[in-house]
């Protein structure tokens, strides 16, 4: 593999770990969409140009940017959370015997066997199959994430108390 595998990959894993790691919120959410962009860089990198295209508008040009309207719109009135270190020690030996599991899969693996190579259709065929056959997911999809900002925004708006409700009806 080629050092710009590597480079990728290693952002890639960098800024996972920043997004489980820190603390504040709004940071997390953007280093989710620099970890988006990674994965789309590795699917570059690997000639799945479509998929890694599919993987930006999605992701990171849908995804992440609702995570992060969602953040910024209900975060602003509660109180900063104390910290917790409690499942500290549960969760690093689990993470260790995870990675264990992972390392072992990936070096068991028969590398060596090739399948054919499958044709990939082109991105009219796909883009045809979206419109077509596929509508109604993709609609779907698409008034899931505007119900979901919907709520953000719902969620974020202050409540109004009975005595400015009690003013606003009678005119004063």
């Amino acid at each position: 593999m080629p050092a710009s595998f590597y480079i990728i990959a290693l952002f890639t894993i960098v800024s996972a770990f920043c997004a489980m790691s820190l603390r504040n919120l709004v940071h997390c959410a953007l280093c989710i969409a620099l970890t988006f962009l990674g994965v789309a860089g590795l699917f570059l990198h690997v000639n799945a140009g479509f998929i890694a295209f599919a993987q930006i508008l999605v992701y990171v040009g849908a995804v992440a940017i609702l995570i992060v309207f969602a953040i910024l719109l209900t975060r602003g009135s509660e109180q900063p959370e104390e910290k917790r270190t409690s499942g500290l020690w549960l969760s690093v030996p689990l993470a260790g015997v995870v990675a264990a599991i992972l390392i072992n899969a990936v070096f068991s693996t028969n590398l060596a066997v090739v399948a054919p190579p499958a044709t990939a259709p082109s991105v009219r065929e796909l883009g045809v199959a979206l419109m077509t056959t596929h509508v109604i997911p993709l609609e779907i999809i698409g008034v899931l994430l505007t119900v979901a900002l919907l709520g953000a925004v719902v969620l974020a708006l202050p409540e109004r108390s009975a005595e400015l409700e009690g003013q606003g009806r009678t005119g004063a």
